[in-house]
């Protein structure tokens, strides 16, 4: 029997009704007295790192999170984490980033309604974490939620209050639960030695483009960031202004900054060249396009590569390296 150690870091999952409103107050060891079967999966023991609402989730959660799982790495064969749901895609794509080529599976999952509530999601989804932790061949970080495997730099949180919350965005699910029956459609063996990294640079912008966007915005976040996302319409463009807006950006690019380019629409990914107002931008001005990287991943990854490499041009190699799935297309 494989010996799984739970991070609790609060959630829903482990929430409590007061006076305003939902707040967890469900301690680790009270969530695994909910699930006495637990005893048949695995051998499990509890640590209660955090105990948040996952709207106060930080980067420098994250990285106690991972601090968390390299401290304790040896003495396990897996991991789980209870996380919310709101930030829980975020969590996975920067876990994802700082905990590469993991042997043993880190797996984080949460639940729609607290897990004391008469009707919840939330040991469904707990039991189905620890037996994907415990089944063989499970490794890297991973999301399990509504009875799917989503690798973790591919969940989005799709659904706000229904119980299959998270879809798999742009990339099949890893693996399903069909009732008690795992059933694995993707290998995600690795035989690499697992690397720890202990750096994020934070100083990353959104800027999301609207048919009334103001350009100055995006200036404003270039001088205060060293990387800026812009999240376009379509396949992927900015609203032509003029020879003074290209002229701006490529300024920008030549200072070191990257500027990165996604898409709102949640399926497909971008792809610049389709249109002028995409590929101008790409070929005079520097820009990175994303591909059908979700914005959850590409924020993470942006706060990795801006911290292990210091050139522009590392920064754009190292950024379109697979990691745990998060890329299929690259330059």
């Amino acid at each position: 029997m494989k010996k799984l150690l739970m991070i609790a870091t609060g959630g829903t999952i482990a929430s409590v009704q007061k006076e305003h409103g939902l707040v967890p107050g469900i301690t680790s060891t009270e969530l695994i007295e909910y699930l006495p079967s637990l005893k048949h999966i695995a051998d499990v023991d509890s640590l209660q790192l955090l105990s948040l609402d996952s709207s106060n989730m930080r980067p420098s959660h994250w990285m106690q999170i991972a601090g968390a799982i390299e401290k304790n790495y040896d003495a396990y064969d897996g991991f789980v984490i209870c996380h919310g749901t709101d930030t829980m895609a975020f969590t996975a794509a920067a876990l994802s980033y700082l905990i590469q080529n993991s042997k043993k599976p880190i797996v984080i999952t949460g639940a729609q309604k607290p897990i004391s509530s008469e009707i919840s999601d939330a040991k469904q989804n707990l039991l189905c974490a620890f037996s994907y932790a415990a089944s063989a061949g499970a490794c890297n970080v991973s999301v399990v939620f509504g009875g799917k495997v989503i690798a973790g730099t591919r969940a989005k949180k799709t659904h706000t209050k229904s119980y299959h919350a998270f879809s798999s965005m742009n990339y099949p699910d890893i693996a399903v639960f069909q009732g008690d029956r795992l059933v694995r459609y993707i290998d995600q063996k690795t035989g690499k030695t697992p690397q720890f990294y202990h750096d994020l640079n934070e100083k990353v912008g959104l800027y999301k483009v609207l048919p009334n966007s103001d350009p100055e915005l995006l200036y404003y976040l270039l001088e205060r960031n060293d990387a800026v996302i812009i999240e376009s319409f379509g396949t992927g463009g900015l609203p032509e202004q003029g020879e003074e807006m290209l002229v701006r950006l490529k300024e920008y690019t030549d200072r070191g900054k990257l500027i990165v380019m996604t898409t709102q629409v949640p399926s497909e990914g971008s792809d610049m060249s389709v249109y002028r107002v995409g590929g101008r931008l790409k070929e005079a001005c520097g820009i990175i396009e994303c591909f059908d990287m979700s914005l959850e991943s590409i924020l993470a990854k942006l706060m990795w590569v801006l911290a292990v490499e210091k050139t522009r041009a590392k920064r754009i190699k190292r950024f379109y390296k697979p990691v745990n799935f998060d890329i299929s297309f690259s330059e």
